[in-house]
């Protein structure tokens, strides 16, 4: 998970009323807590749990810091960014066992699929709006996407 993401999703949580937040999805997970934490002394607390509303900022803090001290982000591909119409999950074959609908330096036309979003049990198709080169993949295969999310660049 992207720094970026870890950002937004906290800003999330920090204004909404929501008292605790898990999200795992592999290997990597990720927790938010509003409620306070009585934690015995040598007991550690990883640095993505928010424990009271205050802490938010000593995070961002954090987080600004590991990312001043990361290489430069990598520079965008060219093209324009195809993005989620709505909320679910990212599939980018038709199934586990099939290739994937495009990948990088593949040519679209429009109305191609370029992936599925699953949206409460129904798959829906995501179109390619033009033809073109796709020059990035931004999401990975059963990523939760949000509404307006960038999900492919086709230049």
């Amino acid at each position: 998970m992207e720094i970026a993401e870890i950002k937004d999703l906290m800003a999330q949580f920090d204004a909404s009323d929501l008292r605790e937040f898990s999200y795992k999805h592999g290997e990597e997970a990720l927790s938010f807590s509003k409620n306070e934490a009585n934690v015995g002394a040598g007991v550690e607390l990883p640095t993505a749990v928010v424990p009271s509303p205050a802490t938010p900022v000593q995070v961002v803090e954090e987080v600004a810091a590991v990312e001043a001290a990361s290489p430069s982000a990598p520079t965008l591909a060219e093209g324009d960014e195809v993005t989620s119409p709505l909320v679910g999950v990212a599939y980018l074959s038709p199934a586990p066992d099939k290739p994937a609908f495009v990948s990088i330096g593949d040519s679209v036309k429009k109305g191609q699929t370029l992936m599925i979003i699953e949206a409460m049990k129904v798959m829906n198709e995501i179109p390619a709006p033009q033809d073109g080169v796709v020059t990035e993949i931004l999401v990975q295969n059963e990523d939760v996407v949000e509404f307006g999310q960038g999900l492919v660049r086709i230049k």
